[in-house]
């Protein structure tokens, strides 16, 4: 059976039908499809297209399906092209002619539409409770490690003293803009096409408000052709899980970097790394390198939709059917990477003696510039102070002595501002706690960031956020 079949007089070749066919994709909307398309028969015989028996006896029919396929005793055609055909015609098999009046007043182009809208809801809720264990995690580790120093970077190359609890939280903060980025995304996907028809709408008076509320739509659309042609949404989520995906492979580098032995501040669990097949002694991060390696797969999603929309004219083309299977790769990348990450991270042990070892950097040079703001303390300007402390680096380069070890006579040779209390610059926790602006990592300023991440994550509930507006 072909919904469009009456124009033609031949049949379609085979080999165009496969190229043309997307059941083998779509499928996996079949569960939005009969349930917009029961929204579809409720509205027809609110309208009066449709009596109420015969509304009766198709929802009882769609419902039927929907449990054989939730069980899986139905089989799918490719003659049948796309999934909303192969409902049509699954019905018909149960119904008879009673199901060609389930397309009145539709067309296929609002009901993908539909379709897309209704999963992406789904799946953006179901994501952004995984991000939320994501965040709780952070949080776990952040308050085990407030006072656990290590050194912080620019360039790759050790710069001054953080805490790793500050560490975790510039993450949690990514993805906190991760949640409320699928937030913003959530809102304007949640409009309904439904109603839109092919591109100019049908000519029954159908009630759409009705069907919104049926469907737990927020609103309407209010041009019927940008309804159908829209796929913004599709590109937004797209854009927004490519940035979680960017986020997750910087966390993943860092990993991968921490547990070498050149750095040796980790250790990730047996239960997520794995071995050489050739060398006994190897212990690889292949889950996160992975993870890593599967961020340019979901940018390659977001450029392809990006490409294939970008010289489309009003309202729907065919080419719209290539947006599914990036779509539905993105979800499932992101979903598997998130699932995998969380209980990674979560199990990992922290050397924290070999973090503390390198937090003051080599020969003590991560506290240059607490040395630079003590002359500037002592009435010097910071240039001058930058070009005193530059200098004393390189003689210790020079010596091979760390700035602790010389003497008050040494450290007067380049500034006469230098006093005995010098040396009190010179340890690592105190260089800490004196980062006490807001967002710095002082113990103290990392304890109220932690109690505002625990509030924020607080109004988040299985996804949903709850905060005003």
């Amino acid at each position: 059976m072909k919904l469009w079949g009456g124009r033609f007089r031949e049949a379609t070749d085979g080999r165009a039908e496969k190229f043309l066919a997307s059941i083998a994709f779509d499928r996996r909307l079949y569960r939005q499809d009969i349930r917009g398309s029961i929204a579809h028969v409720r509205l027809l015989a609110r309208s009066g297209v449709i009596s109420a028996a015969e509304e009766e006896r198709l929802v009882q029919g769609l419902e039927e399906l929907l449990r054989d396929f939730e069980q899986g005793k139905v089989t799918l055609s490719e003659a049948a092209e796309d999934i909303h055909l192969n409902v049509e015609t699954l019905l018909a098999a149960r119904l008879g002619d009673l199901a060609q009046k389930l397309h009145t007043g539709r067309s296929r182009n609002d009901q993908v539409a539909l379709d897309l809208r209704l999963y992406l809801k789904e799946e953006i809720r179901a994501l952004q409770g995984m991000l939320c264990k994501l965040e709780a995690t952070l949080l776990e580790l952040a308050e085990k490690h407030i006072e656990t120093v290590m050194p912080g970077y620019t360039h790759l190359q050790r710069a001054q003293p953080v805490s790793l609890a500050h560490h975790f939280l510039a993450y949690f903060e990514m993805f906190a803009r991760d949640l409320g980025r699928l937030a913003d995304c959530y809102r304007r996907l949640d409009v309904l096409p439904l109603g839109a028809g092919a591109l100019a709408g049908p000519t029954f008076a159908l009630d759409r408000v009705y069907a919104a509320a049926q469907l737990g739509f927020a609103s309407l659309s209010e041009n019927s052709l940008d309804a159908v042609s829209d796929r913004d949404f599709v590109v937004e989520f797209l854009a927004a899980a490519s940035l979680i995906m960017m986020h997750l492979s910087r966390f993943c580098e860092e990993l991968v970097l921490w547990s070498s032995e050149e750095f040796a501040f980790i250790e990730l669990a047996d239960a997520f790394t794995t071995g050489s097949s050739m060398m006994p002694q190897k212990k690889n991060p292949d889950v996160a390198e992975l993870i890593r390696g599967k961020t340019g797969r979901v940018y390659g999603a977001l450029i392809a939709v990006l490409t294939m929309l970008k010289g489309l004219p009003l309202a729907y083309n065919k080419d719209m059917q290539e947006d599914k299977e990036p779509l539905f790769d993105t979800v499932d990348t992101l979903k598997a990477c998130l699932e995998v990450f969380v209980p990674m991270l979560a199990s990992m042990r922290v050397d924290c003696r070999r973090l503390a070892e390198s937090a003051a950097g080599r020969f003590d040079l991560g506290l240059a510039t607490d040395l630079a703001d003590y002359l500037v303390g002592k009435g010097l300007a910071f240039r001058t102070a930058h070009e005193v402390v530059g200098r004393l680096a390189a003689f210790c380069l020079e010596q091979q002595r760390a700035l602790r070890e010389l003497s008050l006579e040494e450290f007067r040779r380049f500034s006469p501002a230098f006093a005995e209390d010098v040396y009190q610059v010179l340890d690592v926790q105190a260089a800490l706690a004196r980062r006490a602006a807001y967002g710095a990592p002082a113990p103290a300023r990392v304890r109220e960031a932690l109690a505002r991440a625990r509030a924020r994550l607080g109004t988040w509930e299985d996804g949903v956020s709850r905060e005003p507006g």
